[in-house]
Parts: structure tokens; C-alpha cells; sequence
């Protein structure tokens, strides 16, 4: 399966199993995230646009003040692939160090 083909029901379950924190919303997978203040959230969507900009897969990111929510899904594919799951993975190991 390439990475922009759409993951089917069983495998976007599977996925999100070994995601922390990840759910998903119809055809769509989203994390929301609360930080200490504004700058602690700004400094991780910018470390989050850096890993969007190597893969070249740009999540929905939604912020205000110490509140981010990202939202991943690939558009041309019309939903999940497994381009979402590994942006995902990557923001997870992001929040880990």
C-alpha cells in the first residue's frame, strides 16, 4: 500500500492503538494538546511545522494561547492514509524529548 492510499477501518484502528492520545474524527485524526503558556504551545507548533515541511504532509492546526489542536488527514486521498500516521508518530517522539 502507498502512503497516499487511504487506510482502511481495521487498519486506521490498529494505528491508532500505538498513537498516544490520537482519535479519530470521521475522516480525520486529531490530538489536542495543553502547554504550561503561549510560548511553550508556539514553540512546539513551530518544531510540528518543521517535521510538516520534511514530509511535505501539512496538518490543520488550530492554537490559542496554550491550547493546539492538529487535525491530519490527506486531502487528495479523501481521508486517513498512512501519511497521517506517520506525521502522528513523528509528533509524538517530538513531545517525548
Amino acid at each position: 500500500m502507498a502512503s497516499r492510499d487511504r487506510l482502511d477501518d481495521q487498519a486506521i484502528t490498529q494505528a491508532l492503538s500505538a498513537l498516544d492520545g490520537w482519535q479519530r474524527d470521521g475522516d480525520q485524526i486529531v490530538r489536542e494538546f495543553e502547554f504550561r503558556d503561549f510560548v511553550e504551545a508556539f514553540g512546539f507548533l513551530a518544531r510540528v511545522a518543521i517535521l510538516q515541511e520534511k514530509a511535505n504532509h501539512h496538518a490543520e492546526t488550530w492554537g490559542v494561547y496554550n491550547k493546539v489542536r492538529l487535525t491530519l488527514s490527506t486531502h487528495d486521498a479523501g481521508g486517513i492514509t498512512q501519511k497521517d500516521v506517520d506525521l502522528a508518530r513523528e509528533v509524538d517522539v517530538l513531545l517525548r524529548q
